[in-house]
């Protein structure tokens, strides 16, 4: 199996390996009866040559536990004849194998696999996949591969998680979708599976569809060399020594940690519903940014509200955060994470006029644009929200989802909001029978410092406004170094 997923990584295909090789003619040569008796050593002509015990072994009659393999064949054969999913997957086994004690057939084995995946059995549905990965029984044809293993790995098969994964991050018969790679890949790595183990390992150092994080890339490739004397245990230590050199001290014993605490992902099929959760997995993102050195940061509620754990990715790597204080009624949340970072200025909101630039960074849409910071720029286009709600900017700045929590800074770098909403697109058609164009909201600054009014510790941390004119390019390195990713769970 091992053998068979690295040649499928690679792109090879399974050598043909004849079964049945035709005999030779022999030639016959003529010895005089002096050459016959030189050539026995003077043993009499009338003894009878006798093999080898070992080959003796193999000419006797079919032996007990042969007679027993046929007989379980045939039970199983009965069995999956009658429609047992069960024994419809045991049967394609027999057929694929070169030692079950039956005469392998590829495209017998891909049917009685076909039959039982057709009834939901996760593991036949593996190797359906498999078999239409690489040809064997059935035509090569990706797409059909990745339907079966998608079924599969549904079902928290693995296998078929490490396999789809790999679909998506080579694009065999789907898109290449980095994010989804890295989705399965944990979702079988938290099964133990050393080589999505692996490659987990590898998407985290390069920040490929995940963060970039030192820590978790150190955790998954530890894991996969510990549990694999093999290649992948190679590639493993190969891959983590190109890295750790840039990880402090610190780092390194946060991901042994993390390593000695790992436990292994429950393997249980999902829900009738098709929900998983996986604790490992966020269920949601938005943006936040500093306000104090010592690490106290700012976010929407609505991003952070029932989360369990809360993680954000810095320019340090990825840290854990807790949230201190809460104001639902504004959508502001105030959370704390270890570390000296770069905060920004908060001024109050009062002075602001319309018309005036405003812009925020951000991580919109993940998943679809990515884990780099993303830039927007526009105006105050009214001074108020929705209904002339008094506590929002209504601004022209084009958001996405995942902006949510981001600093909305004036043209010297001072917060005067937090980016927090669109117009609804379905309420506005229905109201206006027209779709809203770039029609978005942010929390007043004013409001924000009324909540920190009640945390005076990081109240008077707060760094005074900027009252300079600063350059555009600087102002925007300023609200770079202090936005965060949040990754809620």
């Amino acid at each position: 199996m091992k053998l068979l997923r690295w040649m499928l990584l690679f792109g090879l295909t399974l050598p043909v390996i004849p079964l049945f090789v035709e005999a030779q003619e022999t030639n016959h040569i003529a010895v005089s009866p002096s050459d016959q008796q030189s050539k026995t050593n003077s043993k009499p002509e009338t003894e009878i040559w006798q093999p080898p015990a070992e080959i003796t072994a193999v000419v006797k009659p079919e032996s007990k536990e042969t007679e027993a393999e046929h007989k379980r064949f045939e039970e199983i054969k009965a069995k999956a004849e009658k429609g047992d999913a069960e024994a419809e997957f045991n049967l394609g086994n027999h057929y694929s194998k070169f030692d079950s004690g039956v005469p392998t057939d590829a495209a017998e084995a891909a049917k009685w696999y076909r039959k039982a995946a057709e009834q939901n059995y996760a593991k036949a549905q593996y190797e359906l996949g498999l078999c239409y990965r690489t040809g064997v029984g059935v035509p090569e044809d990706d797409v059909e591969a990745v339907k079966w293993l998608c079924k599969a790995a549904e079902q928290n098969n693995p296998e078929a998680q490490d396999q789809l994964a790999l679909c998506y991050d080579y694009g065999h018969g789907v898109p290449r979708n980095d994010a989804e790679a890295a989705k399965w890949y944990r979702k079988a790595a938290e099964q133990n599976d050393v080589f999505a183990q692996e490659n987990l390992g590898m998407c985290y150092s390069v920040g490929r569809g995940v963060p970039k994080d030192y820590v978790e890339a150190y955790k998954w490739l530890n894991l996969a060399q510990s549990q694999d004397a093999g290649e992948p245990s190679k590639t493993s230590r190969e891959w983590l020594a190109s890295f750790v050199e840039y990880m402090t001290p610190e780092q390194i014993a946060e991901a042994q940690k993390l390593c000695r605490g790992f436990s292994l992902r429950e393997k249980t099929p999902r829900s009738s519903s098709g929900s998983s959760a996986s604790a490992e997995s966020p269920t949601a993102s938005g943006t936040g940014f500093f306000i104090t050195e010592d690490g106290y940061l700012i976010s929407n509620y609505h991003v952070v509200k029932d989360a369990v754990k809360v993680r954000l990715l810095t320019s340090a790597g990825t840290l854990d955060a807790k949230v201190v204080q809460e104001d639902a009624a504004n959508d502001v949340a105030l959370l704390k994470t270890e570390g000296n970072f770069s905060p920004l200025p908060v001024m109050s909101s009062r002075k602001v006029q319309l018309g005036n630039t405003v812009a925020t960074v951000g991580f919109p849409n993940i998943t679809l644009q990515g884990f780099a910071p993303k830039l927007a720029k526009g105006e105050i286009a009214a001074l108020s929200g929705a209904g002339d709600d008094a506590r929002y900017f209504q601004i022209s700045v084009p958001v996405q989802p995942g902006n949510s929590g981001g600093a909305l800074v004036d043209d010297r770098g001072n917060v005067v909001g937090i980016v927090s909403a669109k117009l609804d697109v379905a309420t506005a058609l229905a109201a206006s029978g027209s779709l809203p164009e770039n029609v978005n909201y942010a929390v007043k600054s004013s409001f924000l410092l009324s909540f920190l009014e009640s945390v005076p510790d990081v109240a008077k941390k707060l760094k005074e406004p900027n009252t300079k004119d600063e350059k555009f390019e600087d102002v925007v390195k300023s609200a770079e170094a202090a936005a965060v990713l949040v990754l809620v769970y």
